[in-house]
């Protein structure tokens, strides 16, 4: 029968889906090939006709066509008619345009009997259109058509297949169906309808949303292993299967967020009540501890990392407030309700990994070594930072969440840092946060908090009058009725009994909590620049005008640091790379002002959770090579930067665009740079160089090929070159270049055994980090780090040789002596700098010949 099905017909025409329908029809035994080929040309045709002739439609109306579908259906017994059936009726449905046409499709149940039809999920592949086909309905949703999929007693619905069937798999291991069974439900939701709305916020369906909490906390305690295990041992992957697993939970938020924005009532709530309740209190609070055992550390790092994600991207007042009122909570409270029983749930709380076993019992205790941060005040003047005390004791179980995180500012390892100045960072850009809360915490700017004041007054409140024109700012309410109300609510929904707020305390107390913890950061030597960065970041965020709140303990402290950090930048003019060292300044300083007035800190916060970034001298780079000298340049230049501008915003001053410094001097006429005929640009490979100063050696660059060669030792303002440049047959006095090296770093040696050889270091004329073609955006390596090479040059007698090394020595020193010159106006910031250890000691030439002291 099915071989008249390929006679010649116009194949977009009316007679030739009467035909398909008619044979369609007819089919008692499913003859595979030829009902896959009708589907398919049936969906074509319907496709068509939809956008040229509604005659098609009408026709695929009257006989009932979808009817036809659905017997086929029950006929078939092959998957892969299965698999036509549901793409023919997704395009159909996909590509249908007039609303009469969904109608017709959502109507008569027949759509509803595809949904609810027994197909065997077990084939992944009938799975993916099944998935599919869902989505397709979906995706033609609104108030209208929403009706005809639903089934209603009065006017509540009592089913809703399409709902029932795609939650089914919201949490299949497969993360394609998980993101379309993801735009089902978003697109049910946003059509607003009022019953549909009460069905799903009803029992069992509101389950889907708890349910949903609990599927992503599974995937949070998944990252903390990843986490845990790239701490322990970093492998080739370990960055990529944290981001992998980051995508995922991040992805899960912003759908919280937009279930949230859909608006249907009940929903936040049961949004945040399992948050809270699963999550925030059992699980990540707990884990806000301080710590020095490494295997703990992770549950700390993931935890800050997830209470930031939650914050950022999770849109709900109620949750936003509650966390950060818990943040004043002790911790000896939140570990003991997280250990309570939830709704009949015992909570596994806190994160744990295979490895530490029964430590889950001592979580509410802290680690030897870590800190508390007492802060004192007293009644009659407020709050005196100056008596602020660390002391070596985090034993005390009434030390504060909010409390933990300024300590791992002032204590923490790098990565805490970062956490916690992430924490304070979101909480406040965090719009949902009420501004009392915000203050309680001590974060909330200084123009929003003069703001708030100003209003105060202005509609006589007392409080807020006694506190913009008096200095000790006493108030008696405490901080407001929002950050009593969360407080309350804490204590009476999650038993988490927060502390008794004392009456007269100073609401300035937090704030200069928070400004004493900052200041202590950048008094510290062991975290990156870049995490200070983010510091400075949060500081000019609270203090965007002047020094007003700084007492003289926090400039004290701040002077004290810059000075040290100055001494060192100093000794950085006679080291390796000064000859870059103002490029890499002049860079760094544009960056570090963009950072400061950005409008977020400069680091995601998922660059915590990656392992601590290494200097090459700690890896397989030796320690004296150039490249591990570059890099803790580069990071000493930025820490500079970073309390040099602080020191600026101290004195109330704006930062300036540039660094203050001096621009390049003219070369004295006698210098070996003018005797030699250069310009300054400096000598290039080919062009003729004068050897009125130069010195006559040998060298060889291939085993048993000795040149006969002329060394010359040059400088020209900040930069510097060894040349090499063999003599001119007829200008004796002349040559030309052949091989250039950088001057700086050359640490030029008389060899121990033969005082007519001198050995040259020869480094990179630049630092091969900054380059991005050779760094990722993670400031990970993509290849090798280039290795220093070596000149070993032969001089005739030991006196040539010598003059050779004093004049390598002296360039250098010209080359320093510049570099330092033209940095003075930014080092006159009342910075004691002894000149003298500036200077370069030459060698006299009846001594020992030695090597700059720094300069290895």
């Amino acid at each position: 029968m099915w071989f008249s099905f390929w006679r010649s017909r116009d194949r977009f025409s009316l007679d030739e889906l009467r035909y398909l329908t008619d044979h369609l029809a007819k089919v008692q035994i499913v003859n595979k090939d030829f009902v896959i080929e009708a589907l398919r040309s049936i969906a074509e045709l319907i496709t068509y006709g939809d956008q040229h002739d509604l005659g098609f439609f009408e026709f695929f109306m009257e006989k009932q066509v979808m009817g036809e579908f659905v017997r086929i259906l029950k006929l078939s017994r092959t998957s892969s008619v299965s698999l036509q059936l549901l793409q023919t009726v997704s395009i159909m449905i996909q590509n249908l345009q007039s609303e009469h046409s969904i109608y017709y499709m959502f109507s008569n149940e027949h759509t509803n009997y595809l949904i609810t039809y027994s197909f065997d999920f077990r084939n992944e592949e009938i799975l993916s259109y099944y998935i599919s086909f869902l989505r397709a309905i979906s995706g033609k949703l609104n108030r209208n058509t929403i009706s005809l999929l639903v089934k209603t007693r009065g006017d509540e619905v009592v089913s809703f297949p399409l709902y029932v069937e795609a939650i089914r798999f919201a949490f299949h291991e497969e993360n394609m169906v998980r993101t379309a069974v993801r735009t089902v439900t978003l697109n049910i939701y946003h059509v607003g309808d009022d019953s549909v709305n009460r069905y799903i916020t009803s029992a069992p369906h509101a389950d889907y949303f708890s349910n949903l909490i609990s599927f992503f906390r599974k995937q949070c305690i998944n990252l903390n292993r990843l986490v845990s295990e790239t701490l322990k041992n970093p492998g080739p992957d370990s960055t990529s299967r944290i981001f992998s697993a980051v995508d995922e939970i991040e992805d899960n938020l912003y759908y919280f967020s937009d279930v949230v924005s859909a608006g249907i009532p009940d929903v936040g709530r049961i949004i945040t009540d399992s948050m809270l309740m699963f999550l925030i209190f059992p699980l990540l609070l707990p884990s806000l501890r301080i710590v020095a055992v490494n295997d703990m550390q992770s549950a700390v790092v993931t935890s800050l990392y997830l209470l930031c994600c939650l914050l950022r991207i999770v849109k709900i007042k109620d949750l936003a407030n509650t966390i950060a009122a818990a943040l004043f909570c002790p911790l000896v409270a939140v570990t003991k309700s997280s250990g309570a029983e939830i709704n009949g749930h015992i909570s596994d709380h806190r994160f744990t990994s295979e490895s530490q076993g029964s430590d889950n019992d001592s979580l509410s205790k802290c680690d030897a070594g870590g800190s508390k941060i007492d802060f004192p005040c007293t009644s009659d003047s407020g709050f005196h930072p100056e008596n602020v005390i660390m002391q070596n004791d985090c034993t005390n179980s009434n030390l504060a969440l909010r409390e933990v995180l300024l300590a791992y500012l002032t204590t923490g390892d790098d990565i805490q840092v970062l956490g916690s100045l992430s924490v304070l960072a979101t909480l406040l850009q965090t719009k949902e946060l009420d501004e009392s809360m915000l203050d309680a915490l001590g974060i909330l700017p200084q123009r929003k908090q003069h703001k708030k004041l100003l209003l105060q007054a202005l509609v006589g409140e007392a409080s807020g009058e006694e506190q913009l024109f008096s200095s000790s700012g006493f108030i008696k309410d405490g901080f407001g009725n929002e950050f009593d109300v969360y407080m309350e609510k804490i204590k009476e929904l999650y038993g988490v009994f927060p502390p008794s707020s004392e009456e007269g305390t100073s609401p300035r107390v937090p704030r200069f909590q928070v400004l004493d913890a900052l200041v202590s950061l950048f008094c510290r030597s062991n975290i990156s620049a870049e995490t200070m960065w983010d510091g400075g970041w949060l500081l000019h965020q609270l203090l965007p005008y002047s020094e007003a709140e700084f007492n003289s303990h926090h400039l004290e402290l701040l002077k004290g640091s810059y000075k040290s950090c100055a001494s060192a930048f100093v000794d950085e003019f006679r080291g390796i790379w000064p000859d870059v060292l103002i490029t890499v300044l002049c860079d760094e300083w544009r960056k570090c002002k963009r950072a400061m007035e950005s409008s977020a800190p400069q680091k995601e916060p998922k660059c915590m959770l990656l392992p601590p970034q290494k200097f090459s001298s700690e890896d397989d780079i030796p320690y004296g090579s150039s490249f591990a000298a570059g890099e803790r340049m580069h990071e000493l230049v930025k820490v500079f930067v970073l309390l040099h501008q602080l020191q600026i915003f101290t004195l109330g001053q704006n930062l300036p665009e540039k660094p203050p410094i001096y621009p390049l001097g003219d070369l004295p006429k006698d210098s070996r740079a003018q005797t030699s005929g250069l310009d300054a640009t400096g000598p290039k490979p080919g062009t003729e160089v004068g050897l009125v100063n130069a010195v006559p050696c040998r060298i060889s660059f291939e085993r048993g090929k000795e040149r006969h060669i002329f060394f010359l030792a040059v400088s020209i303002g900040t930069s510097g070159w060894l040349v090499l440049a063999e003599e001119l047959p007829l200008k004796k006095n002349d040559g030309i270049v052949r091989v250039t090296a950088p001057l700086a770093g050359c640490n030029p040696r008389v060899d121990d055994k033969h005082s007519r050889w001198l050995h040259l270091r020869i480094r990179p004329s630049s630092l091969p980090f900054l380059d991005p073609v050779k760094f990722n955006a993670y400031g990970r390596k993509k290849s090798k780090a280039l290795v220093d090479g070596r000149w070993t040059l032969a001089f005739r007698d030991e006196e040539s040789c010598k003059s050779a090394l004093v004049m390598t020595l002296e360039e250098i020193k010209f080359l320093s002596d510049e570099v330092h010159r033209r940095l003075k106006p930014l080092l006159n910031l009342d910075t004691a700098i002894d000149s003298s250890t500036s200077s370069f000691h030459l060698p006299e030439v009846s001594s020992p010949y030695t090597i700059p002291p720094d300069s290895s």
